[in-house]
């Protein structure tokens, strides 16, 4: 009979258990549904015969009960901060608290610690010195070598300095967690999982198998072009399949990174998504309310892991990897089937798509050249002549859903990368079919800028593409009779970004008919290349000096700009722009306004 994995001692009993082997731990509340990591892992471990507990969002201020609960695990504890980043869950970019956790029952904030992985490993080892804890999930992958911190504005040492984990298992990781639980349960000690793939640890000793040394964290610490050398090496190794293993000094210790797994086949993909699961948060969180990551995926179907876009800002490539690992047709297919039994379905699926719209089964033509490729990117600066970027089978598969006879509509809610779409390879055909099928009104795209230097230091394309991608949206709605609006995404205080910048981004909004009520600013998040140019000043891509707002009220005076319609707002926007030299803009911009064309939130 199908059941959620136990989170309590009863359900424990109930299957007849008398210990555990696996505990994992976690800052989000327990949802058996394949787009959150826990529930993953734990059905891998369960279907390969291993008895599996879970101990989401645990008291870590009381006597810590929670922690205890199931006793010693027969091999290990596994712990991740959730989902996401305890301290992005956190706070805004102004280092403002948040109100509210999405992934809490009601939304509820103040159930998980700042730094969560960090305050779980260092309770678990207290409780249970003697037990493996092995950390997990984005908080800890991305936090693998040293790496700047924006929330105490300093450089910290990689994450298994300051935690007393006994192992990292980075990215995607249920080949490695596997290849643990087997180790382990042969009655191995963990010294015996360092040989493994995708893993990281700490050691006195490094041996004399083919290393990359980064420079130490104690010289990163005094020199920040230290940092940015470390970065591009980082980088450059990630973008590889096959990689070096990296080794950084801390005081008398190594961290040593080691390669990662071979991309995920499709058969392993699918097999990842057609586990048991319930796709249902577990009935204990009935009575608090609904839970928002829920609620927003519940009714949406995921294609694919790993992006090739290689954007500055984001930790996608580095934590999912680079090349695509895609579902099978089948087993998507299958799963919108599963949905649609749901008695509470009524008919709309609100997402077909991934890390993008729009990557789906794209991969190298030759995969040798794709074992020899270090490129950051396979679409930027342009797209890689080997990569099979074709969009007709994503045509294709939007068709088989929607003639599903229990989907009413089908809704591309995920952002299509339209610098994929090329002569020949059917993407503006998909896009076509996007906009008059597979919207509900509103298609968001991401520009993120609409300065070129400043999207090239973003690795994004020219702002001419959005203008493009426009100009078709427009004509397509126009020939159709359709009323719908193109959704641009944007981005304040990136570096490279100065005040200037913003205020011509306004004043391309304007003249663009847009009043850009919702904004993101840049949040530097660990194991970025924007976050390396952030902290350092350089871009580690060229070694060069690059400019970057860091000051407070620099930020807030280019997210202003945003704002430049709002009346409140004019005469600190005015001001800054005067005082920067800028004034030629205050004419321009507070003039007539055209008619407004609004979007909504886009929360980091």
């Amino acid at each position: 009979m199908a059941h959620f994995l136990p989170i309590t001692l009863d359900e424990v009993k109930r299957l007849g258990w008398t210990e555990v082997d696996v505990v994992l731990v976690t800052g989000d509340a327990y949802i058996d549904h394949p787009s959150f990591g826990t529930a993953v892992i734990g059905r891998t471990l369960e279907s390969a015969g291993y008895r599996v507990a879970i101990i989401p969002q645990p008291n870590w201020r009381d006597d810590l009960r929670d922690f205890r609960k199931f006793g010693r695990p027969r091999l290990f504890f596994g712990v991740t901060s959730g989902a996401m980043d305890s301290m992005v869950n956190h706070y805004t970019a102004a280092r403002r608290l948040r109100h509210d956790d999405a992934y809490t029952p009601g939304g509820q904030a103040g159930f998980r610690p700042d730094r969560a992985t960090y305050v779980y490993s260092r309770i678990l080892k207290q409780l249970f010195p003697d037990v493996p804890v092995i950390i997990a999930g984005i908080e800890a992958s991305m936090r693998r070598l040293a790496h700047y911190d924006y929330w105490d504005d300093k450089l910290f040492p990689s994450i298994l300095i300051d935690t007393p984990a006994d192992l990292l298992n980075y990215g995607m990781g249920e080949r490695t967690t596997l290849k643990i639980a087997k180790i382990l349960s042969e009655g191995n000690g963990i010294e015996a999982c360092y040989g493994l793939p995708q893993v990281a640890y700490v050691t006195r000793t490094v041996g004399a198998n083919p290393i990359v040394s980064l420079h130490s964290y104690e010289e990163c610490r005094k020199s920040k072009r230290c940092e940015a050398e470390n970065y591009r090496i980082i980088e450059l190794e990630s973008n590889k399949i096959e990689a070096a293993t990296l080794v950084q000094q801390h005081g008398d210790k190594y961290v040593v990174v080691n390669p990662p797994e071979p991309p995920m086949c499709t058969a392993e993909v699918d097999a990842s998504f057609d586990l048991p699961y319930l796709r249902l948060p577990h009935p204990k969180y009935k009575k608090r309310g609904t839970i928002p990551a829920f609620e927003m995926i519940r009714w949406s179907v995921n294609t694919h892991r790993g992006c090739f876009g290689g954007c500055s800002f984001c930790t996608i490539s580095a934590h999912q990897g680079k090349q695509i690992a895609s579902r099978s047709e089948e087993s998507i297919l299958s799963e919108v089937n599963l949905i649609t039994q749901d008695p509470e379905f009524h008919g709309v699926l609100t997402d077909l798509g991934g890390p993008s719209a729009n990557m789906w089964r794209m991969k190298g033509r030759n995969p040798d050249l794709c074992l020899r490729c270090s490129r950051y990117s396979c679409s930027m600066p342009s797209l890689c002549k080997n990569l099979d970027s074709d969009h007709r089978p994503m045509i294709a598969l939007l068709s088989k859903v929607s003639a599903n006879p229990k989907v009413k509509h089908l809704y591309v809610g995920s952002g299509i990368r339209c610098d994929l779409f090329a002569d020949g390879n059917g993407g503006w055909e998909y896009f076509k079919r996007v906009v008059l099928n597979h919207t509900s009104g509103r298609l968001k795209v991401a520009p993120e800028h609409t300065s070129d230097h400043v999207l090239a230091l973003m690795r994004k394309p020219s702002f001419s593409l959005f203008k493009e991608t426009k100009r078709r949206f427009d004509e397509i709605c126009k020939q159709a009779g359709l009323r719908y609006q193109l959704i641009p995404y944007f981005i304040s205080s990136h570096p490279g970004c100065r005040l200037e910048d913003m205020a011509q981004l306004a004043l391309d909004m304007k003249q663009m008919g847009y009043r850009l009520e919702q904004i993101q600013d840049f949040t530097p998040t660990p194991m970025t290349l924007a976050t390396e140019m952030y902290y350092t000043g350089i871009d580690p891509t060229t070694m060069k000096p690059v400019y970057v707002a860091t000051a407070p009220g620099d930020k807030a005076d280019q997210r202003r700009l945003f704002f430049f319609y709002k009346a409140d707002e004019q005469a600190k926007i005015k001001e800054s722009l005067r005082r920067t030299g800028n004034a030629g803009y205050i004419p321009k911009l507070f003039g007539s306004v055209t008619p407004s064309a609004r979007y909504s939130r886009r929360k980091p």
